[in-house]
This record gives C-alpha cells, sequence and structure tokens, in this order.
C-alpha cells in the first residue's frame, strides 16, 4: 500500500474564503466492491460516487452520522447508493438492467433524480434533498446541487479506474471576508488543469504544490478511510420486529423462514420460528448462523 492511499486530506488557502479536500480509496474501494460482479463501466461510477461522497463528509459538521448519496435514473442504471459515515467508513450499491454500452453518463442514468441524505444515527431528524438529475457527469451533477440547493459555489473533480478512485474539492465558504476577490476563479481555474491519473497517482501535497504551487496552503493530518457495513443480526432483527408479529408469523408460515440479504456486503441473516419468537422477548437466539 502506497502512503497516500486510503486517506482524505483537508486543506484551507490562507486568506481566502476557500477551503478544500482530496481523497484517495484504494484498499477502500476494492474491499466495497468485492463482493459484487459489477460490470467495469458500473465499478467506474460507482467509485467516482464515492469519492464524491467522502470529500463532501469532510465539510458537513456532524459528530455521529452518515452522509447518503444517491443517483435513481430510468436509464440501464437504475441505482448508486454510497453512504459514507462521520468516520469516513464507505459503503455502496447498485442496481442495473440489460446492457451497459452507454457512451456517457447521461445515457447510462436517463432521467431522474439526485438524493442527498445527512442521518444523525442517534435519533435525531433526518435531512434529505431530492433534485433532479442535472450534469454530464457526477461531478457536475454534486456541484449543480451544492450551488442550487445549498448556495455554496462547489468544484469536484473525480477520476476512477476501476481499481482505485480519487477526487479532488474546492469550496467556497459562504459569509467569510475576501481579502482576494479573484482568488475562487484562480484557483478553479488552476485545479482544472488536474489530470485524472494525478489524482489517482499522486499524495495530497504533491498535487496541491503540483496544482496551487503560488497559493499559501495550510494541509491538516489525513483521516484515514475503510470500507464499513453497519448492517449487523440485532439490526435486522430490529427491523423485522417493526413488522409486527402477526407479518412475521404470516411470512413464516407461508416460507418456514425469513432471510433478509444486505445488499451493500452481501451477508445473509436467516431467522427461524424460534428466533422470530425471541424477537417479541428478549433477545436473538445464538444459534441462528450469518451466512457471506
Amino acid at each position: 500500500m502506497n502512503d497516500y492511499q486510503d486517506k482524505l486530506h483537508r486543506f484551507v488557502f490562507d486568506d481566502t474564503p476557500i477551503r478544500g479536500n482530496t481523497i484517495n480509496l484504494s484498499n477502500t474501494f476494492k474491499a466495497t466492491l468485492e463482493k459484487h460482479n459489477y460490470p467495469p463501466i458500473l465499478r467506474q461510477v460507482l467509485g467516482e460516487l464515492m469519492a464524491a461522497s467522502a470529500l463532501l463528509a469532510a465539510t458537513i459538521k456532524m459528530l455521529n452520522g452518515a452522509l447518503i448519496l444517491q443517483i435513481m435514473g430510468n436509464g440501464p442504471i437504475r441505482l448508486l447508493v454510497v453512504e459514507c459515515s462521520t468516520d469516513f467508513g464507505l459503503r455502496a450499491t447498485a442496481k442495473w438492467q440489460g446492457s451497459l454500452n452507454k457512451e456517457t453518463f447521461s445515457e447510462l442514468v436517463g432521467d431522474g433524480h439526485f438524493i442527498i441524505t445527512l442521518d444523525p444515527k442517534d435519533g435525531g431528524q433526518s435531512y434529505q434533498g431530492i433534485v433532479p438529475l442535472e450534469g454530464k457527469d457526477i461531478s457536475e451533477v454534486l456541484e449543480n446541487y451544492m450551488e442550487r440547493s445549498e448556495q455554496i459555489p462547489t468544484r469536484i473533480w473525480l477520476s476512477c479506474d476501476g481499481e482505485s478512485a480519487a477526487g479532488l474539492l474546492l469550496q467556497k465558504v459562504p459569509d467569510h471576508e475576501e481579502a482576494d476577490s479573484d482568488a475562487w476563479k484562480r484557483t478553479c481555474v488552476l485545479a482544472n488543469t488536474v489530470k485524472s491519473s494525478e489524482l489517482l497517482e499522486l499524495d495530497a501535497r504533491s498535487l496541491l504544490i503540483r496544482l496551487f504551487h503560488e497559493e499559501k496552503i495550510r494541509v491538516f493530518d489525513p483521516k484515514l478511510t475503510n470500507f464499513k457495513c453497519t448492517c449487523s443480526r440485532n439490526n435486522v432483527g430490529k427491523m423485522l420486529k417493526t413488522l409486527g408479529k402477526k407479518e412475521i408469523e404470516d411470512i413464516l408460515a407461508e416460507q418456514g423462514s425469513i432471510e433478509i440479504h444486505c445488499e451493500f456486503c452481501n451477508a445473509r441473516y436467516a431467522f427461524d420460528e424460534i428466533d422470530a419468537r425471541q424477537l417479541f422477548e428478549t433477545r436473538l437466539a445464538p444459534s441462528s448462523v450469518r451466512k457471506h
């Protein structure tokens, strides 16, 4: 593993309202998708969305929760979902049908919606924004959302080669005094010279020096990323319990057992009559098996 892989770096441009993040996902990307047999183009698109989710999550003030990005379309790619926790644990899944031989992102997803959800994971109220899909690629979709829904100028550059994913984000912080009125335009022009190979292969400091060598930048200590699925037998049991005892009994009478499949990590959880009875008593039966 190279030293720059699976890390997120925050940075700021001194004396300007501009902040940014860089991300590299290597082992994180591989671990997230290793249990899925996705076509190459789908791996690429999902990798870009994973990188984007971490970049955006790093801009949000939330102590314990997750940022969830969803793209829903009527094209061959029907659904893309990425969840990034506040400690940069990621998981992702996708649904598609037919052949993915279209050439552009717009052709692959067709018409649809982009959904961003902030889930505090502590029982607090979630926030969700839903907008039409607008943009020729994932970067443009997210930039349009941030500009129009959040009123925060944001530029995002993403790259994925099917084995790793990376990205760069610049953001102009609102209500911040500007000593250099040309800074936002200048830094965006400079960042726009970045190459996909540089995003994937350069460490954060080398990348920032390459792009902004005449700017004053402070780079903060990195945060590590990893694959993290939050599914568990206990969580599945809680979900089943919300269906009610009568509904569970009806399913068991028809099917003999209940099997739940996690679409993120492919884990399977089986509940028989004894397990179901204990859902409504004290705790889950220890005898049941988690299968992969």
